[in-house]
């Protein structure tokens, strides 16, 4: 893989590191509160559901970590696997929960895609 499609796939894993952080450890702080929209009663509510998501990105992470030390093939396999579970989530999370999401997370791992495809 390219240096531009490994760069990319990085910032993708740092991108789910720290959903991971703000989902299982700051879900109920005021600055992560008022970035979705959350009373803090909801936040509380919702706290094991926010850590249960966090964890799922924090496996995308690893999975897009493996797949930078993986010797070729498998790395440009992991890498199309991991992205592309990225991109899903992230078009299901625009239009499910908040539209941003697809300028967050899905395109970000869309242009990683993209950059591993033509490397």
């Amino acid at each position: 893989m390219s240096v531009w499609a490994k760069g990319l796939i990085a910032l993708v894993a740092l991108l789910h590191l720290g959903f991971l952080v703000m989902e299982m450890f700051l879900w109920t702080t005021p600055t992560i509160r008022a970035s979705f929209g959350l009373t803090e009663e909801f936040a509380r509510q919702s706290r094991t559901l926010a850590a249960n998501q966090g964890l799922y990105n924090g496996f995308l992470a690893a999975g897009l970590v493996w797949s930078l030390v993986a010797p070729a093939p498998l790395g440009r396999s992991l890498a199309f696997f991991f992205l592309g579970c990225v991109v899903v989530a992230g078009v299901f999370g625009a239009f499910t929960a908040k539209m941003s999401i697809l300028f967050i997370q899905a395109l970000p791992a869309a242009l990683a895609l993209l950059a591993v495809i033509l490397s």
